[in-house]
């Protein structure tokens, strides 16, 4: 939800560098702060991540150009992708793997940094599944951020063997086949000499260990369900459809593996008397024939309260006048929309005797005429400008 670095920033890079010079930089930062050198270091991890998203939109031509012509923006919140394509919670570690998992060539990092694969996948069970939920926000909550508490049903790590799904310590042993390295690799021999070929155990699935005896409460899973409480800070400036994703919080990976993610999908309730319009709030205003003639004070609703406008005299029907800022905010913290308030006057449907008397006075006269003036704008041309503004 906080401000990102610049992407050449992050990479070390200027922005004439060519398509080489980005990807042997994200490589030497990838290096750098690659999980492998730097186990445990949450700091690393985020930095590794980081490069990871940056170069994931500056080595692509078309992103790279958004991102020089917009910045952030351009794939932030309500632009329809995350900066990499995943959202609005960045990438995680599976989207890293999986998308530059050959940028060092051969099988992947944990080729590069020596031994058959990256050590962060032995040991290791199937990664839990992404879980979705649904929060309704009011306008005042999307104009101010909110955080909401919810409890999730989900899979959760078992009490009883503390997530490795074995009975006891000794029930865990080292996969015979491959020898804990969860892969094993084939030589064949073809006309073309012999090849290499490396492959998950399918001994132990690729986890480096066997379970002999399995934990009774969750069935060797080292899962079970269960119910979280989780607390979801919301920015402000949300919109409806909106996805936020909180890593992690998802379901719990099977005997260690990865946290599945929980994707946030916001809704707007609709308020009884504003309507949405981007960053800008629209209200319907109606006065009567008599005050839009000698003018008048009004209250208007706004997100966070009541405001008060003067209604000029002589104001005409359609008229449209703006509260700078009353809108809501850029979840991007680039400014706040404005209220946008449109005058109708109200047209009695039902008039007494004595009401028609005076009106059927007032019908000829000249001021009451019409006299729009000629290059007066129409109600659309003010609503362009208004949001071109």
């Amino acid at each position: 939800m906080s401000s990102k670095r610049d992407f050449y920033e992050i990479l070390g890079v200027s922005k004439s560098a060519t398509a080489d010079e980005i990807k042997k930089a994200y490589r030497k930062v990838a290096m750098q702060f690659h999980p492998d050198r730097n186990p445990g270091d949450k700091a690393a991890e985020e930095k590794f991540k980081e490069a990871a998203e940056a170069y994931e939109v500056l080595s692509d031509e078309q992103k790279r150009a958004k991102y020089d012509h917009y910045g952030h923006a351009a794939f932030g919140p309500g632009s329809g992708a995350g900066a990499g394509g995943f959202g609005g919670g960045g990438m995680n570690m599976d989207d890293i793997f999986s998308q530059f998992g050959d940028i060092f060539g051969g099988g992947g990092f944990g080729d590069f940094f020596g031994g058959g694969g990256s050590s962060r996948s032995r040991g290791r069970g199937n990664r839990g599944s992404d879980l979705r939920v649904k929060i309704k926000l009011n306008y005042e909550e999307i104009a101010k951020g909110a955080s909401k508490t919810i409890k999730v049903k989900k899979y959760i790590k078992c009490g009883t063997c503390d997530g490795n799904g074995a009975k006891d310590k000794s029930s865990i042993q080292t996969c015979t086949t491959c020898n804990g390295s969860g892969q094993v690799r084939r030589v064949q021999n073809t006309f073309l000499g012999q090849m290499q070929t490396v492959a998950t155990c399918s001994t132990c699935n690729g986890e480096g260990t066997i379970i002999t005896n399995k934990c009774t409460t969750c069935k060797g899973e080292g899962r079970v369900f269960g119910e979280e409480t989780v607390t979801i800070n919301i920015p402000a400036g949300v919109q409806e459809g909106m996805e936020l994703r909180m890593e992690g919080k998802g379901n719990v990976g099977e005997r260690g593996g990865m946290n599945g993610d929980l994707r946030i999908i916001i809704e707007e309730e609709a308020h009884q008397e504003l309507h949405r319009d981007g960053l800008n709030v629209a209200y319907e205003l109606y006065i009567s024939f008599p005050d839009a003639v000698f003018g008048t004070e009004v209250q208007v609703p706004t997100i966070d309260g009541k405001a008060k406008i003067k209604i000029p005299a002589g104001t005409q029907a359609g008229k449209i006048f703006r509260l700078k800022g009353k809108g809501f905010p850029s979840v991007q913290s680039y400014g706040k929309g404005d209220q946008l308030i449109h005058v109708n006057i109200w047209t009695p449907q039902k008039v007494s005797e004595q009401e028609k008397t005076i009106l059927e006075g007032l019908k000829n006269s000249e001021n009451f005429q019409p006299k729009p003036e000629k290059n007066a704008k129409t109600f659309f041309q003010k609503i362009r400008e208004m949001f071109e503004q």
